[in-house]
């Protein structure tokens, strides 16, 4: 796919025009992957918005509807890794706005074939199409995150950047709303999500540039004078794509944990999140709109809480991701016991306070380790890294969150399900602390070797 390749480096323009052109694109880059990867999450999985409907009117069991949607979980979480390989390698302008293309089509092929709606075998593919295609969108964000944004501000732009997909998913429950009330069919909901993910995709096309050195410009750790925790060296030049993935990502033992610690980290995340409607029914006495209006404060409390925290792992610990991490887990564990805890007869807003802490707290994680795999790889195999640890939180967090949670609540109850959230609090805080431990050795000797 030589099309995609990213492009060679420029020659270098002079000074005065390096001071002026470099922040109007680092503002428009960043813009590009905020709207693009926004667009993503209009259209990624819209099935539980129409769920009720497709069971009501076209028969889905709710197993079948689970089916489809653990297939998008699953085939994004593969894509993300195998996608970041090849877009480590891609021009970031191309890849992001064709995934999102692709991501739209198949939205588009939903809303308008009608024989996608009568069985959920063909649903399902249909679906891993798009699950693939989803993850299109990560890995460009990262490369040009990178790219564009050196170690020192990296944690506060990346948690910038790293809402949009709370402004996508909101927009996407806005979009499917108008859709269903203008166009009165469960079709509109994807079809109506996918022409505007269209449009997105030509915004981001025009607004993104691929890196600094193929606009005439100096590398970023160059211009702010902040060398990267991990460069390349003279081996990797003549390294297969194989080689240098195999080196850095999956026989590195910081990434391993990484990966490990997104596991727990990702079923903490789902696992309070899609059973919270249903504890807050069974245990607490919610009505229906109540719950899913735990479910929408989960969510919106995570957009202050990952700023917060991308913030003080640039300002408070000067660029280490890991103590930030910790601490909010920490935070994490005690809103559990809490939400746990707390006697039935306290009122329930009592649990939505809750829900707001824990919301608040592990989006800040989420997005740290994503930015932990960036920092801590070179910039050629960034993306790969970041896709690694995604595999690992979507393929296993994420089934554990859903499939596992329920079945433990099945089986042994509420409160044996609460103490094993509990324990994966604690594993991803020891997965996070050894990260750490490599994180400020990997420091020191880039102060050694830069002294």
């Amino acid at each position: 796919m030589r099309f995609l390749a990213a492009p060679p480096p420029a020659e270098r323009l002079d000074d005065t025009t390096v001071q002026k052109r470099y922040p109007k694109l680092r503002l428009q880059v960043f813009l590009g992957i905020f709207v693009g990867y926004a667009g993503y999450y209009l259209v990624r999985n819209n099935v539980p918005l129409v769920a009720t409907i497709l069971r009501d009117e076209e028969g889905f069991s709710t197993l079948g509807l689970g089916i489809i949607t653990n297939a998008v979980l699953v085939a994004y979480g593969i894509s993300k890794f195998l996608s970041a390989i090849v877009s480590d390698r891609s021009s970031a302008r191309l890849f992001l706005p064709i995934g999102l293309v692709l991501s739209a089509v198949a939205n588009l092929f939903i809303g308008f074939v009608p024989g996608v709606g009568a069985s959920v075998a063909f649903f399902a593919v249909i679906m891993i199409f798009n699950g693939f295609f989803q993850g299109m969108g990560w890995p460009p964000s990262g490369r040009t995150l990178v790219h564009w944004f050196s170690t020192s501000e990296r944690g506060s732009k990346t948690a910038l950047w790293n809402i949009a997909h709370n402004v996508g998913g909101a927009g996407s429950g806005a979009l499917a709303g108008l859709a269903l009330a203008t166009f009165g069919t469960w079709q509109a909901a994807f079809w109506f999500p996918g022409i505007v993910c269209l449009v997105i995709a030509v915004i981001a096309f025009f607004l993104l540039r691929d890196t600094p050195e193929s606009e005439g410009l100096p590398p970023i750790e160059e211009y702010r004078d902040d060398p990267a925790p991990v460069e390349s060296d003279a081996a990797d030049a003549e390294a297969t794509t194989w080689q240098t993935v195999n080196r850095y990502v999956i026989r590195n033992a910081t990434m391993v944990k990484l990966a490990l610690a997104n596991v727990f980290v990702y079923t903490l995340r789902y696992g309070v999140l899609v059973w919270a409607p249903v504890y807050l029914a069974d245990e607490r006495g919610a009505s229906l709109g109540e719950g899913i209006a735990g479910f929408s404060l989960f969510e919106l409390a995570g957009i202050p809480g990952t700023l917060l925290c991308g913030y003080l792992s640039d300002k408070v610990f000067r660029g280490r991701r890991s103590p930030a991490g910790i601490t909010f887990l920490i935070g994490v564990f005690l809103a559990v016991l809490v939400y746990w805890l707390s006697p039935v007869e306290w009122p329930l807003g009592v649990s939505y306070a809750a829900l707001v802490v824990i919301g608040g707290l592990i989006y800040g994680p989420v997005m740290l380790i994503g930015l932990q795999a960036l920092d801590l790889s070179p910039r050629k195999v960034a993306g790969t890294a970041a896709g690694f640890t995604g595999l690992f939180g979507y393929v296993l967090g994420a089934t554990l969150a859903s499939t596992g949670i329920g079945l433990a609540v099945h089986t042994f109850g509420w409160d044996t399900t609460f103490i094993l959230i509990l324990a994966c609090v604690l594993l991803a805080i020891a997965f996070m602390y050894s990260v750490g431990r490599d994180e400020r050795v990997l420091r020191e000797r880039q102060l050694a070797d830069h002294a």
